[in-house]
């Protein structure tokens, strides 16, 4: 009898607040430990309508894992969310046409490796960073870039300041927490004149004025490489033989809570027009199965995917991933 008073009262609290389906008790339970685990504290009203969007994500992820895929998915930091406030939050809401029309990669024929990791080659890609509430995916992806492709020339490894870019690059068509593009900000250093660190240039997560300091620049770019888009064999080719490689895609909603395995979706595009988030292509390799795939550095911390990572199919141009991809010439 308790246990049927306690859920007719979630469900007319539920109801009040026009939030539908009925919620389980142990769903509820489940949502509390979530809220232990991620220090969340939510008003009485605001809790009723997390419980509803935690359950609804929930429910699609069992869903997702009791079928035949490739990757599974499971809850994180960002459950309680719709994907359009997520989409709001951490992807580039500045439109981006990423089209890089003939890039200036030239390839060299021959076999590669079947697998590449450059974080096992070396000390050559610094740890995942988390660029919370702000769509600066795109000077993660910068920065890691440019952090790996000196740490190779030079055998040290930086870290470099992605506020600098939120704050300075606004000139080369990249606009802050609203998103950017990683070639237009290897553009930006290039023609800047370096890039400080982040003990220098401490990252804030949000848009501010520019504080450069010249002489403070630790890192710097010769020049810009692009891809041509849609190549995605010259991706292998530089990634197999120079560098990591930074590259833009579309997130949609079956991404967000992805947790380990290949990564593939038919509910991406995959043009140029619909990029919303860049990362950094470290590697690739094939799965038992046979599933070629990228191994990507995320920018969503370590608690996301496989500690900050995740694979990628690859091979399909899987969500536009080979529509603009690029790295820089360090200058050392």
């Amino acid at each position: 009898m308790e246990r049927f008073a306690v859920s007719c009262f979630i469900a007319t609290v539920l109801c009040v607040v026009n939030l539908a389906p009925l919620i389980t008790l142990e769903e509820e339970r489940q949502f509390k430990e979530w809220m232990t685990e991620h220090s969340r504290d939510y008003s009485p009203a605001e809790y009723y309508q997390r419980l509803q969007i935690f359950v609804e994500n929930k429910r699609r992820i069992d869903e997702h894992n009791a079928g035949n895929r490739s990757y599974t998915q499971g809850l994180n930091h960002f459950s309680d969310m719709t994907f359009e406030e997520f989409r709001n939050i951490y992807l580039m809401r500045q439109p981006q046409n990423c089209s890089a029309t003939k890039g200036n990669h030239v390839s060299r024929n021959g076999l590669y490796p079947e697998s590449v990791d450059w974080r096992k080659r070396g000390n050559f890609v610094s740890p995942v960073k988390n660029q919370g509430h702000c769509g600066s995916c795109w000077t993660f992806s910068t920065t890691g870039c440019v952090e790996s492709v000196t740490a190779i020339f030079t055998g040290k490894l930086l870290l470099l300041a992605e506020q600098q870019l939120i704050d300075c690059a606004q000139d080369f068509n990249n606009h802050g927490c609203m998103g950017g593009l990683p070639s237009q900000a290897f553009e930006y250093i290039k023609y800047n004149n370096g890039l400080m660190t982040e003990d220098d240039y401490p990252y804030k997560g949000q848009d501010d004025t520019c504080h450069f300091k010249p002489e403070l620049a630790a890192a710097f770019v010769k020049d810009v490489v692009n891809i041509t888009s849609y190549d995605e064999k010259g991706m292998v080719d530089a990634v197999a033989r120079l560098n990591p490689v930074s590259f833009g895609y579309e997130v949609t909603d079956d991404f967000v809570h992805y947790k380990g395995g290949v990564y593939t979706s038919g509910q991406c595009k995959n043009t140029t027009e619909t990029v919303n988030h860049a990362v950094l292509a470290v590697g690739y390799g094939v799965e038992g199965n046979g599933i070629p795939y990228w191994i990507v550095k995320n920018s969503w911390g370590t608690d996301w995917g496989m500690d900050g990572y995740f694979l990628i199919e690859r091979g399909k141009n899987m969500c536009g991933l080979a529509a603009c991809s690029s790295y820089p010439l360090p200058l050392v």
